[in-house]
């Protein structure tokens, strides 16, 4: 019989898979802490500043602030004098006020600075050291205005002659005011009170025009 070749396999193969564990994370259990402190956290920020909010519009109720401002109660041509070289020098008095009418809270000015000019040119400069003023009450600022020769341009040495002619010349007062009221140690306001005034003298005596122009807050 022909020969016949067999081959006896002695090895075998498992193809049966290992069983694999599942994939597990613990990111969400480390975090979980994180999270809570954080909402904790920004809930008690949140509670304190709804309560700060209720505790200042409470005291605003209660106290109802207004705001201070300057006003121009008095102002007067004491001289002016212009010549032909188109100087000009001029000597005023104004009378500014600052005035609080709040009856329950003091307030506090600083930063004063105002401005006297003549055709947009700055013809002296008013200011005040820092100053309460008391409820219910005003303080008075009292400016005397010495200019030095003040060159002046063809045209402003125009307008100079024709107010003279007809006997009433225009100067203006620009400036601003830091203000502040508080009330206890819970509250304070800061904010700026801004001037823009129009100054009228009659050239023959030096009386002024529309005093009482006051400033607005801003």
């Amino acid at each position: 019989m022909p020969g016949r070749c067999t081959r006896n396999n002695t090895s075998s193969y498992n193809n049966t898979e290992m069983p694999q564990k599942p994939l597990t994370s613990n990111y969400g259990q480390q975090s979980t802490p994180a999270v809570w402190t954080i909402a904790i956290v920004c809930t008690i920020l949140s509670t304190a500043v709804i309560i700060s909010g209720i505790a200042v519009f409470t005291v605003y109720l209660i106290y109802r602030p207004r705001m201070p401002y300057l006003v121009i109660s008095a102002a007067h041509l004491n001289n002016l004098g212009y010549d032909k070289f188109r100087t000009m020098d001029v000597d005023m008095s104004v009378t500014v006020l600052a005035e609080n009418t709040n009856s329950k809270v003091d307030a506090r000015f600083s930063d004063v600075a105002l401005s006297v000019r003549f055709r947009g040119m700055d013809i002296a400069r008013l200011q005040a050291a820092p100053f309460e003023v008391d409820r219910n009450s005003s303080l008075v600022l009292s400016y005397q205005v010495r200019s030095t020769p003040i060159p002046l341009d063809r045209g402003a040495m125009n307008e100079l002659a024709t107010a003279v002619n007809r006997g009433l010349i225009d100067f203006s007062i620009y400036g601003q005011a830091r203000t502040r009221w508080r009330v206890g140690i819970f509250l304070s306001v800061k904010f700026w009170t801004r001037l823009s005034c129009r100054l009228q003298f009659f050239t023959n005596n030096g009386t002024a025009i529309g005093n009482g122009c006051s400033s607005k807050a801003h």
